[in-house]
C-alpha cells in the first residue's frame, strides 16, 4: 500500500488497481494487469532492478493496446484520477475517446420513457463492481448493438441451429429455467445464452398428476 502512493503517473490508470506480487526465477516483481476489455497482457516489474519504479514497459504496453492517441490524452492529464474517470471509464462503456471527454449532466434534467436512465444505469455499473471495480460491464449501447449483430447473424445463418434448455433451484428455493442455442461458424462452436425464466409455482395436485 504504501508503494501505492508513489505511484501518480496517469499511465497507472489502464491497469488493474489490485495486482499480484510474484515471484520470477528468483526474482520478486508486481504483475499488473491491463483492464483493456478482452486484453490478458500483464506486464511485469521487478522490484529488485534499478528502474524498478519505472513505467516505461507500461507506456510501451498502453501505446500498442489504446493506441498513441490515448497515450497522447494521458499526458496531458491532471492525475490518474482524471485519466481512470474520464479516459478509461468513457472508452469502456461508450468506446471512444470523445465520447469520454463529452459534456454531461449540465442542464435541466429530464426523465425519458427508456427503461434505464442515465443515473439507473450509473448506480447499477456502481453496485455490480462494489469489490471489483476491474469488472467490464457492457453498456445498454452496446448490448443493443450486439443483439441487432446476431439476429442478422442468424437471419443469414444456412446451416442447423441446436436449442437446449436447463431448469434448475437456486438456493433460495426459486426455480428457474435457462434456454440457448448453439451453432457452428467458420469452423468454430459458438453458444448463445437466450433467457432464464423463473418457473411460475405449479400446486401439488399437478405434480402429483405428472409423477402417475
Amino acid at each position: 500500500e504504501h508503494l501505492k502512493k508513489e505511484w501518480v503517473s496517469p499511465v497507472y490508470a489502464f491497469f488493474n488497481p489490485t495486482l499480484a506480487i510474484i515471484n520470477v526465477d528468483g526474482h520478486h516483481a508486481h504483475m499488473f494487469k491491463c483492464s483493456a476489455c478482452g486484453c490478458k497482457a500483464k506486464v511485469h516489474r521487478y522490484l529488485d532492478k534499478k528502474d524498478a519504479c519505472s513505467a516505461g514497459n507500461m507506456r510501451k504496453h498502453v501505446k500498442s493496446c489504446w493506441g498513441d492517441e490515448m497515450l497522447e490524452a494521458t499526458d496531458t492529464a491532471k492525475d490518474v484520477n482524471e485519466v481512470r474517470v474520464k479516459i478509461v471509464g468513457g472508452v469502456l462503456r461508450n468506446g471512444t475517446m470523445m465520447a469520454a471527454f463529452e459534456r454531461k449532466g449540465k442542464g435541466k434534467v429530464v426523465y425519458s420513457h427508456r427503461p434505464h436512465t442515465r443515473a439507473e444505469v450509473k448506480g447499477f455499473q456502481s453496485l455490480m463492481k462494489m469489490g471489483q471495480p476491474e469488472y467490464y460491464i457492457p453498456s445498454p449501447e452496446t448490448i443493443k448493438r450486439d443483439v441487432k449483430r446476431v439476429a442478422k447473424t442468424l437471419r443469414e445463418y444456412e446451416g442447423q441451429i441446436s436449442f437446449t434448455t436447463d431448469a434448475w433451484t437456486s438456493p433460495n428455493h426459486r426455480a428457474f429455467v435457462a434456454f440457448s442455442m448453439h451453432l457452428e461458424h467458420e469452423g468454430v462452436p459458438l453458444t448463445f445464452p437466450l433467457d432464464v425464466v423463473e418457473v411460475a409455482k405449479v400446486s401439488n395436485l399437478l405434480v402429483q398428476r405428472a409423477a402417475i
